[in-house]
């Protein structure tokens, strides 16, 4: 068996494709074929693409309704899942809070900026219908907009890790920025040693797992943010108030997909105080997270 590593750039990130495969040459055919789908999807989804389905709806806001295919269907059923399951928390209608909210500045916008921006969060509102087979979206407040930030990358690593299995790779991993699914482990049925980075110390790891099939996610206030009057405020906001979150500093699950992983973490992340704590208790997943006193907290019964 042949081990290669493939890096490659998509999604705003460096990422990775690791696996084992018969030869060179299958493995460059699987890992090209799996980059090719997550550069697919960034394209048809990325917010920044100027001809991609979201710029498209988002551009009609308030004027017509837009006629969208089955994939995008089914994700946008995905976030109305979400939606209901974190008490109406995930919100894909959100991303407007981007216009005033710039973490390059060293301090978060004031309430009077993002008061006109709250009425265009309301994912409730959106209309969308099914005639004729034909399924359209409609956003009925101009300047409202979606956006698949939010689990857009972990679909793209399941659709990714998929692509590899049907080209036959039962030992590898595909590593979207810290979004993993594994296909298997190594040849030799070892698994791979996964590492949780800290959310204070970017140059320590919080834990490391061994993990051989299955995805992870992480989530977590370090990625973005601003210090500012002792507290910090990340890029993960409140839909309903138009704030960063306060409670916890990460939270990494493992799942069978990389899509269920991503949202439960978003989610638990997105609960104030001690809540996101008691939300990851409740939904039955393995985690790993991180309160906001830098306490451990994991649920990981199974060796993930």
């Amino acid at each position: 068996m042949q081990h290669t590593i493939h890096h490659f750039r998509a999604m705003a990130g460096e990422n990775i494709i690791e696996l084992y495969a018969e030869s060179h040459e299958a493995a460059d055919r699987a890992a090209a074929v799996a980059i090719a789908e997550v550069k697919r999807i960034e394209a048809k989804y990325s917010r920044y693409q100027a001809d991609s389905v979201i710029t498209k709806i988002n551009r009609a806001a308030g004027f017509e309704k837009i006629e969208i295919d089955p994939e995008t269907a089914q994700l946008l059923d995905f976030a109305d899942i979400c939606y209901q399951q974190s008490d109406r928390r995930f919100d894909i209608t959100s991303g407007v809070l981007r216009r005033v909210w710039n973490f390059k500045l060293d301090r978060p916008p004031s309430a009077d900026a993002v008061a006109p921006l709250l009425p265009l969060i309301a994912w409730h509102s959106v209309e969308r219908t099914v005639i004729a087979q034909k399924q359209t979206i409609f956003l009925p407040k101009t300047g409202m907009e979606i956006d698949f930030g939010g689990f857009g990358k972990e679909y793209a690593a399941d659709r990714a890790a998929a692509v590899l299995l049907s080209y036959g790779i039962r030992h590898g991993f595909v590593n979207l920025g810290g979004d993993v699914v594994v296909t298997g482990p190594h040849a030799n049925g070892e698994p791979w040693q996964l590492g949780i980075r800290h959310p204070r110390d970017e140059n320590a790891l919080l834990a490391t797992f061994p993990i051989a099939s299955g995805a992870v996610a992480t989530s977590g206030d370090y990625e973005r943010f601003i210090d500012f009057a002792g507290r910090r405020h990340s890029h993960i906001l409140n839909p309903k108030t138009g704030e960063s979150v306060h409670g916890l500093q990460s939270v990494t699950v493992f799942a069978p997909s990389c899509l269920v992983a991503g949202s439960i973490s978003t989610i638990a992340m997105l609960h104030e105080g001690n809540k996101g704590a008691e939300w990851l208790a409740q939904c039955g997943a393995r985690y790993l997270a991180v309160d906001a006193a830098g306490g451990r907290i994991e649920r990981l019964i199974h060796n993930p």
